[in-house]
């Protein structure tokens, strides 16, 4: 299972995860179009916690034994056969219980939708926004348990 790793030693907070998530899930792809015309705005599935000296990005650990996926009501949230631990718009109701017991915090609610927002990994993609463009470095995907 590969999984974003996150280095916060080289982390510089500069926040280009979280606008890079945008543009991965914008309809355009395109990170003028994504912010500047899309309506509404997607929700970076990233949060860059800073405490100085450091920064690091927050989302999905794609847990191993996911306590979101086992409280889910509806079956929205669950495991792919390839570890990623994904969710189903069209089955969430709102409930906000895997937000509640995720012990990252990296579910959110996505306002805009009444529903969650959580990172896929960039599935539809080869490699993860968010890893691709950090400029030190400090995401990296890597295959292994954690």
């Amino acid at each position: 299972m590969k999984k974003i790793s996150r280095n916060q030693d080289v982390c510089i907070g500069c926040r280009l995860c979280e606008v890079y998530c945008i543009v991965a899930h914008s309809k355009s792809k395109d990170i003028i179009k994504a912010f500047k015309y899309e309506t509404p705005r997607q929700k970076s599935r990233v949060l860059v916690e800073e405490r100085k000296p450091y920064s690091f990005a927050i989302q999905c650990q794609h847990c191993e034994q996911p306590f979101c996926v086992y409280s889910c009501l509806t079956g929205a949230m669950y495991k792919d056969d390839d570890g990623r631990v994904l969710h189903n718009k069209d089955k969430c109701i709102g409930c906000w219980t895997c937000i509640m017991v995720c012990p990252y915090g990296a579910i959110k609610i996505d306002s805009d939708k009444k529903i969650i927002s959580k990172c896929d990994l960039c599935i539809e993609h080869s490699e993860p926004y968010c890893v691709k463009n950090c400029p030190n470095e400090a995401l990296e995907l890597v295959e292994g348990e954690f």
